[in-house]
């Protein structure tokens, strides 16, 4: 149970009895010192008095003391900086490279603390530490709700800029490649993002003026102009042209099988998803770069009316007619594209710039949206965490798939309040 060890260091969950080293020498701790994410001792710039002597320097952690040797820390450089080791089981005396013998402490995990770590980690329901949620006041759960969203996003952040990279700094192109990520609504990002960064952005910029080469640029690429059973005038006009622009662009198509079209709603499917963003790049020239100043969601809904083309009124896929319906982009899609695409988009510019009013943006455009409706939001919200914008169902969706469904509840805020209540 080391991790949990690391935990009760952190936090300076100590016995209430003075502590003392396995030598008998008294022992104070100041200051528990930085955890360390990389190699080198656990914690680093400690500060304790051994003895009623000031020491400072790095503390390193182990289950058994012997774990030491098991690790070959007597032979590393790194570890002769370590001031205190601290064990749950001291089995042996540990040195350092030079031979001089480490303080150690045994400290033990208190059994509460265990006991209530155990139920977290073996609990069917969820939330998991739903116990402790009514003792949590509005600003705590806010506080911890915003450092989250914050991290999703800078996740995000990365994914952007590695992006960027690849595409020579081009953002039009890393835009575009984000936003038809988004365009797969979950089921498809992952189609999506990988026909985006197959397709030739060059051949988009040629033909951004004409929607028809565009809807065959797109449709040929995604590998669904393919089946020779269809009996479609459209669909062979389709096939045609971009046969002219496959041999134009050397293009090489995907496979279908990278799509999912079970149990998607017909207005969901790929033909329709890639309709709509042929028409975004053929009526929308220039907006990612009006996109960075919105201040408002409204703005955001107005500039982003996206259709299609004729043909798709009437149908939901390729030679199979259906009753007239306009295949515009809907509310709640034009809400998950500004919450998926825009404010990351805004974040990324930001980090990349080193311009915070850009970050400040997006997160007050974050604020102004209604809190999504899911089953994890939903979930919380039972359990009494108070869910009212966008800010605050991206905070969840990031607690939920980053530490609850992770079990790490040692890292989270509320794992530490249920860890640590006093009933």
């Amino acid at each position: 149970m080391e991790l949990l060890l690391h935990y009760v260091w952190r936090h300076k969950i100590f016995p209430l009895y003075p502590l003392k080293t396995t030598t008998g020498l008294d022992l104070e701790i100041i200051d528990p010192g930085l955890p360390n994410i990389h190699s080198g001792p656990d914690f680093f710039n400690a500060k304790l008095k051994i003895n009623h002597l000031l020491w400072v320097g790095n503390v390193e952690i182990h289950q058994h003391a012997s774990d030491w040797f098991v690790h070959k820390h007597q032979f590393d450089k790194r570890y002769d900086s370590v001031v205190l080791h601290v064990v749950a089981d001291s089995d042996c005396i540990v040195r350092r490279k030079s031979g001089n013998e480490i303080p150690q402490v045994e400290l033990k995990v208190p059994s509460k603390v265990e006991s209530r770590y155990k139920e977290l980690l073996h609990k069917e329901v969820y939330p998991r530490c739903y116990l402790v949620i009514p003792d949590l006041s509005k600003l705590e759960i806010h506080s911890w709700l915003n450092s989250l969203c914050i991290e999703r996003y800078e996740e995000r952040v990365d994914h952007w800029l590695q992006c960027l990279k690849k595409r020579q700094y081009n953002w039009r192109e890393t835009f575009f490649i984000q936003l038809a990520r988004s365009f797969g609504f979950g089921v498809n990002g992952d189609a999506f993002e990988y026909w985006a960064n197959q397709l030739s952005f060059r051949a988009i910029c040629k033909h951004r003026d004409n929607l028809f080469q565009l809807e065959s640029l797109f449709l040929g690429q995604a590998g669904l102009l393919k089946d020779a059973s269809i009996q479609d005038d459209y669909f062979s006009a389709l096939q045609r042209e971009y046969a002219f622009l496959k041999s134009k662009f050397n293009c090489q198509e995907m496979e279908m099988e990278w799509w999912r079209f079970l149990r998607l709603r017909p207005r969901n499917f790929p033909y329709i998803r890639l309709a709509q963003l042929a028409y975004w790049c053929h009526s929308k020239e220039g907006i990612a770069s009006e996109l960075l100043e919105l201040n408002t969601p409204d703005e955001f809904f107005e500039r982003m009316q996206v259709q299609t083309s004729l043909y798709w009124d009437t149908h939901y896929s390729l030679g199979k007619q259906s009753k007239m319906k306009i295949k515009c982009l809907g509310k709640t899609s034009l809400r998950l594209l500004l919450i998926n695409t825009i404010v990351s988009y805004l974040f990324a510019y930001g980090e990349y710039h080193n311009q915070s009013c850009y970050k400040e943006r997006a997160q007050a455009l974050l604020e102004q949206l209604k809190a999504e409706d899911n089953r994890i939001t939903r979930s919380w919200d039972g359990a009494g965490v108070p869910v009212h914008t966008a800010a605050d169902s991206q905070g969840l969706i990031q607690l939920q798939k980053k530490y609850c469904d992770c079990n790490k509840c040692l890292y989270c805020r509320f794992g530490y309040r249920y860890l640590v209540r006093k009933s």
